[in-house]
C-alpha cells in the first residue's frame, strides 16, 4: 500500500516538470530558466513527498542538468563536494567518537546534576544538556541519547506523584528534550544540515561576498539559540507546572546513573580535548569582529590564511581521532574506520542536491527572474518582510524536510533580495533559522518523533505547545535578525552591497 501510494506523486512530480517544458517559455533567450524551475518543481514534489529516496531525487541534477543544456555535467558533479561538506563529515566524526566512548552521556548528566532539583530545574537541566549537545552533535542522535534518561527519571517520579502531575512532568521532559535539540543545532553552522546548505549555497550565489564563518555564526546565533530555550523553557514550565515544589529524588537518581559511568576513561579523556580544541579553533579562526571590537585570528598566523576553512580543521581534528591509539583495546585507534560507514551518507548526497540546484538557479538565471516577479515587495517595509519569510518557513517545515525546503527556497529569496535591493543576509539567514523552528508535529522534525514514539505524548499536546514556541521563535528571530544581525553581518539597511551584484 504505502509503495501503490507513492506512485501517485512520483507521477505528480514527473507530469509537473514536463508540462513546464512544453508549455512554459519564462524567457525566450534564455531556455535553460525555464527547463531550471522544471527540475525545481521536480525535485520539490519527490523530497516533499519521498515518492523516491531523498538521495536519489538529490542527484537529479547530476542526470537532467546537462541533458537540459543548464550545466556543464562536469560542473554539476563538482557542486556535490565542497568543503562544506568535510566540514559536516569532521564534525559528525567528532560526534560519533563521543558516542562510542560515552562521553556524551557523561556530558548530559554533568549538566543535570549542576542544575538542582525541582521541577523547573530538572526541566531546565533536560533542555540545556540536550540544546549542549545539539550544537555539535545530530539533533536526532542526541535526542535518542536523551530520552531513555528522561524516561527512567519519570518512572522514578511516577512513584511520588499523583497520576496528573506524573503526566504534566512527563509532556514537559519529553517535549523540553525535542524543541531544545532544535533550538541548540540553530548555534552552530553545524548544528544542524540547514545552517550548512545555507553557508554554501549563499557562497555559490554570490561568490564574491565575505565568507560567513562559524564564529561569525556563532555570535549571531548563540543569543538567538539561548533566547529560544529561555523561551521554550518558560512555556514548557508554565504550562505543564506541577503541584510538588520540590522533587529531591530527582538529583540522588542522576548522581547514580553518573557513578555508574565510573571513571572517566583515557579514551573519554583523549576525545574531550579533541571537543574542546575543535570548538576553540573554530570559534577563533578568523577572528571576530563587531563594530569596534575584534579578536584577529588564528589563521593569520600562516601564509596564506584564506586557504584555511573550517572543514580543514575538522578534518585535521578526525584525522588525528584516526591516529591516536586506544587503551581499551590494543591494536585500536580512538576511531576506527566503521566510523566511515556509519556516516549519514544520504544527508551528504542530500546537501550536494541542494547545492546543485542552488549553482543550476545562479547559473540559468533562474534566481533573478524570480527576484523580477516578485519586484512590489520592494514597498513593504524589510522588518515585515523578514518576519513574514520566517513565519512561512517556520510553518512549512511542519510538514516537509527542514533541509530540502531551505535548499529550495534560499536561492528564490536571493532573487528577491536582489530585486528589492536589500542584503540578501537579511533573507536567507532568518529563513535558514526557521526551517528548525518546527515545533508542533511529529513528522516536522526526528526529535519529535522520536519523543512522540515513546507513546508518552499526544499529538493534540505537541501541537497546542509547538503552536507557542513556533510563533515565539518567529518574532525571536526576526527581531534578532533586525537588529543584532546587521551588527554582526556589517549590514547596512540603506545600502545594498556591491557583492550582491555581481553573482555568479
Amino acid at each position: 500500500m504505502k509503495t501503490k501510494t507513492k506512485i501517485i506523486p512520483l507521477i505528480l512530480g514527473l507530469l509537473s516538470a514536463s508540462l513546464i517544458l512544453i508549455f512554459a517559455d519564462l524567457d525566450p533567450q534564455k531556455p535553460e530558466i525555464t527547463a531550471t524551475l522544471a527540475v525545481a518543481v521536480l525535485m520539490a514534489v519527490w523530497w516533499v513527498t519521498e515518492a523516491v529516496p531523498i538521495a536519489v531525487t538529490a542527484l537529479l541534477p547530476v542526470a537532467l542538468f546537462p541533458l537540459l543544456g543548464i550545466m556543464n555535467g562536469k560542473a554539476v558533479s563538482s557542486v556535490y563536494f565542497n568543503h562544506v561538506i568535510f566540514l559536516f563529515i569532521g564534525g559528525f566524526l567528532l560526534a560519533l567518537a563521543m558516542e562510542k566512548h560515552n562521553l556524551h552521556k557523561r556530558i548530559a548528566l554533568k549538566i543535570l546534576l549542576l542544575t538542582g532539583t525541582g521541577h523547573g530545574k530538572i526541566l531546565f537541566g533536560f533542555m540545556s544538556a540536550t540544546a549542549f549537545l545539539s550544537m555539535w552533535m545530530s539533533n536526532t542522535a542526541t535526542a535518542m541519547m536523551m530520552v531513555p534518561v528522561a524516561i527512567s527519571v519519570i518512572s522514578k517520579f511516577s512513584e511520588i506523584l499523583n497520576k496528573k502531575d506524573a503526566k504534566k512532568y512527563s509532556l514537559s521532559l519529553l517535549l523540553g528534550i525535542a524543541y531544545s535539540a532544535s533550538v541548540g543545532g540553530i548555534a552552530t553552522l553545524i548544528g544542524t544540515p540547514p545552517n550548512l546548505s545555507f553557508s554554501r549555497i549563499f557562497a555559490i550565489i554570490f561568490p564574491n561576498a565575505p565568507e560567513i564563518s562559524f564564529s561569525q555564526w556563532f555570535v549571531f546565533a548563540l543569543p538567538v539559540s539561548l533566547f529560544m530555550l529561555f523561551a521554550a523553557w518558560s512555556v514548557l514550565f508554565l504550562k505543564y507546572r506541577t503541584s510538588s515544589k520540590s522533587l529531591n529524588i530527582g538529583k540522588s537518581f542522576l548522581r547514580e546513573q553518573y557513578k555508574s559511568l565510573g571513571k572517566a576513561s583515557y579514551e573519554e579523556i583523549v576525545v574531550f580535548i579533541a571537543f574542546i580544541t575543535l570548538a576553540l579553533l573554530w570559534i577563533f579562526r578568523s577572528g571576530i569582529s563587531i563594530e569596534n571590537f575584534s579578536i584577529p585570528g588564528w589563521s593569520s598566523l600562516f601564509n596564506n590564511p584564506k586557504y584555511i576553512n573550517d572543514g580543514t580543521v575538522a578534518i585535521v581534528i578526525a584525522i588525528i581521532l584516526f591516529i591516536i591509539p586506544s587503551k581499551l583495546k590494543k591494536g585500536e585507534r580512538i576511531l576506527e574506520k566503521d566510523a566511515i560507514g556509519k556516516l549519514p551518507w544520504h544527508i551528504v548526497l542530500l546537501f550536494g542536491g541542494g547545492f546543485a540546484l542552488a549553482q543550476g538557479f545562479s547559473e540559468s538565471g533562474l534566481a533573478i527572474w524570480f527576484g523580477e516577479q516578485m519586484k512590489g515587495l520592494a514597498n513593504i517595509h524589510p522588518f515585515i518582510l523578514i518576519l513574514l519569510i520566517t513565519f512561512f518557513m517556520s510553518f512549512i517545515t511542519e510538514l516537509t524536510s527542514n533541509t530540502a525546503t531551505t535548499e529550495m527556497l534560499l536561492p528564490i529569496l536571493a532573487g528577491l533580495a536582489m530585486s528589492v535591493k536589500i542584503n540578501p543576509l537579511l533573507f536567507m539567514i532568518p529563513a535558514t533559522m526557521a526551517a528548525s523552528l518546527a515545533f508542533m508535529l511529529p513528522v516536522a522534525t526526528p526529535p519529535n518523533a522520536i519523543v512522540f514514539g515513546t507513546n508518552k505524548i499526544r499529538i493534540k499536546d505537541m501541537m497546542q505547545t509547538g503552536f507557542i514556541i513556533n510563533i515565539i521563535g518567529v518574532i525571536i528571530v526576526s527581531l534578532a535578525m533586525y537588529y543584532w544581525g546587521q551588527s554582526v553581518f556589517d549590514i547596512d539597511i540603506n545600502v545594498f552591497p556591491e557583492w550582491a551584484n555581481k553573482i555568479k
